[in-house]
């Protein structure tokens, strides 16, 4: 089933409206480069995840996260005025594998192009196993030239002589 229009909208505004309490109301020291992701609320509009990703080293990473924590209640304030619901939906800050994901696919990618490589490089040396050419070529029309020598002709009626004292007249 897909998912609620309403929760994607609300997921949305929730967006917009964290990015915007971030920039303009957080002052917290700790709090990095952070750029939020992605937002799910659940189908009962009563819990909102936020995914994000910080630009940094692993410590500051770990920062924002406190910083994100410790801001959750105002952040939920501002959500709160910010939407029209009769609940305003409780916030969860999840760091986004993105960041580690892409590292993983590039490692991935190096050692694949480093595989080809080789592979290239072991191309350009190898030999064919059988003949260079497998196909069979189309035999050569004999030139009727050829036909013209003596010798042609007589080992021609030699064999047809040959041939006339194999069959008996019983087989006739």
């Amino acid at each position: 089933m897909g998912v609620n229009p309403r929760a994607r909208k609300l997921a949305d505004r929730i967006k917009v409206i964290i990015a915007e309490a971030i920039e303009r109301q957080v002052k917290d020291p700790r709090l990095g480069f952070v750029t939020l992701t992605d937002v799910s609320v659940t189908g009962d509009l009563q819990h909102a995840t936020v995914f994000y990703t910080v630009l940094g080293t692993d410590e500051e990473r770990a920062a924002t996260a406190a910083a994100l924590r410790s801001a959750t209640g105002m952040l939920r304030s501002a959500v709160g005025r910010g939407i029209n619901s009769r609940l305003t939906p409780t916030l969860e800050f999840i760091a986004d594998g993105i960041p580690e994901n892409a590292r993983l696919i590039d490692t991935l990618l190096a050692e694949a192009q480093r595989r080809d490589a080789e592979v290239v490089a072991l191309a350009s040396t190898a030999e064919y196993a059988g003949d260079a050419d497998p196909y069979v070529q189309p035999r050569e029309e004999q030139d009727e030239d050829e036909w013209d020598d003596e010798e042609d002709w007589e080992d021609a009626d030699e064999f047809d002589e040959d041939e006339d004292e194999s069959i008996t007249p019983t087989q006739a």
